[in-house]
């Protein structure tokens, strides 16, 4: 049976729980133990499916097709473990399954409330594969004190209580304000939190605390005689220049150590840090930079594209160079009549995926440019798809080439429609329908879907193989009855699902290095295994950089 490990947060939000989380998933791996991560959110959305990217940046996608927060990704990114639908959920999800029991009499006409019924529920999700693994640790979303969290610390609370003594611990991260006037780390609002966190009935037996420097003795020893800890369970957590120094940073910190004296394991195995160790080695002892234009719509938020730049930052880590990403806003690209100042410069042109029609021209015309200048070009879902109306304005002769989705929008047909809404398509040995019409989280081909490459094909060669499964997030289909004239105007199809019926992956023979892709790579990959597609794009614009 797992034990658990809850993690909190307290002061201001976005200290890096997720992060937390992810290194301390890392640090026990390091010792043996096999880990899964989970993350409980108190927002009333079901899930961050219909919510802007501006609102929370991006929704990370599951193999089993869960839309979850992005700290999923950290975790897969720090463990390796693949993230399913039972590791994320919401208070929108607890409630509107409460409310499913209540409709169904699943109750028997008792009166329904948070406590026990909704904090029963989470306490259900909690036990979700609990004989799985050696460690469950789970996150809990915002900050203590929040009064859409109480439900969630109630109910772990009581999860604490259900189980054997010293089968759950609670990890509380906290910030340490700098006060320059007087050249002080102050602990008192670390105090203040973890007496909210008590006075719930929740007392941690572990801080993290967040610092611009590290913390004197003296403020160590009064952060635990005041947060009744141990002192060596007072963890400093100062900045880092890569995220990916964090579980070599909390080791030395003491934070695996802690979290195992607080389960009386001992002794304790030893950890293998060896391939964090060869990691940061790569990202610090860098043999050249490469610049990267990320041409995207959502610009102004860089969490609503983390997954992309984590991913490049793990092709750097591939071909030892550091990579320098720039972010492009679309809609500029627009409205400029020569959009080369704008794109020179940079060695690869990456177009993430997205939403709607703004911003699309812009992403059209990145890859006119990419494609005319050869300079690598990796398209991303919508990436996928503006590339390939690029070839059908420009190679194929239809000026009009658009998406249906697009003339949803205007309420117009203005387009022939290359990229069309798939109805129907199949899933395993299930025939999958939908309409436009359908709630927004329902209308999209989700999760692990499987492709087969074209031998011979560049795709084929980047995998090492034609079989491939990838994830994917999108509405809108490239329609299949327009290979044959595109592949002789130039664009090939290298990759389609195993029925032929959905374009998955398409390329320019001949260009340095053009390819589409329908689904998101960036979802599977780690900084000790990065996707092959990313690590051959940095490949590419390393091998550009040196024609510069």
């Amino acid at each position: 049976m797992a034990r658990y490990i809850f993690i909190t947060g307290g002061v201001v939000s976005s200290l890096g729980k997720g992060l937390a989380s992810a290194a301390l998933g890392a640090l026990l791996q390091a010792r043996g133990y096999s880990v899964r991560l989970r993350k409980l959110d108190p927002y009333l959305n079901v899930d961050p499916g219909t919510m802007s990217p501006f609102e929370h940046g991006e929704v990370f996608v599951t193999d089993d097709g869960a839309e979850t927060d992005l700290d999923l990704g950290h975790y897969e990114r720090f463990t390796g473990v693949a993230a399913r639908r039972t590791d994320s959920v919401s208070s929108g999800r607890i409630y509107s399954n409460v409310l499913e029991k209540e409709r169904r009499g699943d109750y028997l006409g008792r009166t329904i409330q948070v406590i026990p019924h909704v904090t029963n529920e989470i306490k259900d999700f909690l036990k979700f594969g609990e004989d799985e693994v050696d460690f469950m640790l789970c996150e809990i979303g915002g900050t203590v004190g929040d009064i859409e969290g109480l439900p969630f610390f109630e109910a772990i609370r009581q999860f604490g209580q259900d189980k054997p003594r010293g089968q759950c611990i609670y990890v509380h991260l906290t910030l340490l304000p700098y006060m320059a006037a007087s050249g002080e780390l102050k602990t008192k609002p670390t105090q203040h939190s973890v007496k909210e966190l008590r006075s719930i009935g929740i007392a941690p037996d572990v801080l993290v605390c967040r610092s611009e420097m590290p913390i004197p003795p003296k403020e160590r020893e009064k952060l635990a005689l005041f947060c009744n800890v141990r002192p060596e369970a007072v963890i400093a957590a100062q900045d880092l220049r890569s995220i990916y120094e964090a579980p070599l940073a909390y080791h030395k910190e003491g934070l695996d150590q802690a979290v195992l004296d607080a389960f009386m394991i001992s002794p304790a195995p030893k950890p293998n840090l060896s391939k964090w160790e060869d990691v940061v080695d790569r990202i610090h002892n860098a043999e050249g930079e490469v610049k990267v234009a990320i041409v995207g719509k959502y610009t102004q938020l860089e969490d609503a594209y983390k997954s992309i730049a984590e991913a490049l930052t793990h092709g750097g880590i591939a071909n030892r160079v550091k990579v320098r990403a720039e972010w492009i806003d679309s809609e500029r690209l627009d409205t400029e009549v020569d959009i080369a100042p704008l794109l020179e410069g940079y060695n690869a042109i990456l177009v993430p995926g997205g939403f709607g029609e703004r911003g699309t021209e812009g992403k059209i015309r990145a890859a006119h440019f990419a494609r005319e200048r050869q300079v690598p070009y990796l398209g991303i879902c919508l990436g996928m798809q503006m590339a390939v109306v690029e070839a059908s304005r420009n190679l194929l002769g239809l000026t009009d080439a658009g998406s249906e989705e697009f003339d949803r929008e205007a309420g117009a047909q203005r387009y022939t429609h290359v990229i069309y809404h798939l109805k129907e398509w199949l899933e395993g040995n299930r025939t999958i329908k939908r309409e436009v019409s359908d709630d927004k989280g329902g209308t999209m081909r989700l999760g692990a879907y499987n492709a087969t490459l074209v031998a011979g094909s560049q795709a084929a060669a980047i995998y090492d193989t034609t079989s491939i499964s990838e994830r994917h997030r999108h509405r809108y289909e490239v329609d299949i009855t327009y290979r044959d004239k595109l592949e002789e105007s130039g664009l090939k199809f290298s990759g389609l699902s195993p029925d032929g019926r959905l374009p998955e992956i398409v390329e320019i023979p001949g260009h340095p290095w053009f390819i589409g892709v329908q689904f998101h790579p960036e979802l599977k990959s780690k900084p000790f295994a990065p996707h092959p597609l990313f690590a051959d794009f940095v490949r590419a614009a390393k091998d550009q950089s040196r024609l510069v």
